[in-house]
């Protein structure tokens, strides 16, 4: 014979008196007091406490093509034209606020240096430079908080160097390309005048 274990059984009765016992301790709902919640402290808000909505500083975009030259580079670069008509393109600040600047004299072969200074977000800007490392060749490395580009070749109908320099820092793009014209320290110099 299996042996089951017993419970206990509870006579209904006895439940029904516990039920009545819960219900008549509670008032009625005509009679019960009215419910008031509980006073919430509340404090005065100072006024001295900042409220942090600032949106990032944009960085200002230069506006003239000497302003943002060390006394230095402009003497290396010497009487070379500076954005001449007879080029033939767009120069100095564009509508979108960014800036050309194109030093060559218009009767050169192929001496010349050229620069844009514009706005370009840093996905777009990163996708660029990992392009010309992977399909051109080109070397970088992360200079003045900001990212570095460049590579030089030898021209192909003259025997002189061309280059290209690009920066990117900040929403900013720095980009000049060259022949036969490169002075020391002309990208470090618009570095330090774009950004301090």
């Amino acid at each position: 014979m299996s042996r089951r274990a017993l419970q206990p059984a509870v006579p209904a009765a006895l439940v029904g008196a516990a039920l009545l016992a819960l219900t008549a301790c509670a008032p009625a709902a005509d009679d019960a007091a009215p419910e008031t919640a509980p006073p919430v402290a509340t404090s005065p808000t100072p006024s001295n406490i900042p409220t942090f909505s600032r949106a990032p500083t944009e960085v200002r975009l230069p506006a003239d093509c000497k302003a943002m030259l060390s006394a230095d580079v402009l003497s290396q670069l010497g009487t070379v034209p500076l954005n001449d008509p007879a080029l033939g393109v767009a120069t100095g600040v564009q509508p979108d606020g960014s800036l050309v600047c194109i030093w060559r004299d218009p009767g050169a072969d192929t001496t010349g240096l050229s620069t844009t200074v514009s706005r370009m977000n840093r996905g777009p800007a990163l996708d660029m430079l990992n392009e010309l490392v992977a399909t051109q060749g080109f070397s970088c490395y992360t200079p003045d908080a900001g990212t570095r580009c460049e590579k030089t070749w030898i021209n192909d109908t003259y025997p002189v160097n061309d280059g290209r320099t690009l920066y990117w820092r900040d929403d900013v793009l720095i980009d000049t390309q060259y022949s036969n014209l490169a002075p020391t320290g002309y990208t470090a110099s618009i570095i330090s005048s774009i950004f301090g």
